[in-house]
Parts: structure tokens; sequence; C-alpha cells
């Protein structure tokens, strides 16, 4: 995964995202999709945790592919692929 996370001692580089669908830390539904975005090599603080609702996950999965579509159809963004 390549990307960049903030922590809480600013910005670092995303390494892997964790993704289940279990028992919420903090949210207050039975169930949640959990997303943790880690950089082990950075330790504990280079971490953000994620809990959503069903509903709110596969809004954010639609809003994303909506984005990226609206990305690579526009002529002045040049899309790179990984």
């Amino acid at each position: 995964m390549e990307g960049s996370g903030k922590g809480r001692e600013g910005w670092f580089p995303l390494k892997t995202a964790n993704v289940s669908y279990d028992h919420p830390f903090n949210a207050p539904w039975e169930y949640a999709l959990n997303i943790d975005f880690v950089n082990e090599d950075r330790g504990v603080g280079a971490r953000v945790a994620v809990e959503l609702s069903p509903e709110s996950a596969k809004l954010l999965a639609e809003t994303i592919f909506a984005a990226l579509q609206r990305g690579e159809a526009d002529p002045q963004i040049q899309v790179s692929v990984l």
C-alpha cells in the first residue's frame, strides 16, 4: 500500500491497511467495518484506526470509486497506476 496517514505525531507513510468486519472497540454497534492504517516500522504511534457502520462503509466505497472514475476521466489529471 502507498499513501500517508496523520497520527498523534504527524504524517507518516502508510504500509498496510488491516480491514475486518468484527466487533468495534469504540463505535456503538454490534459489528462494524474496522480499518487500521499502519506502518509497523514507525511503532504504535503510526496508526490510524477507523470504525464504520456497514451502511457508511458501503457509501464510502461507492464514493471512492466515483471519485476515481471522475479523476480518471479528466484529461487534465495524469493517473498513475500502481
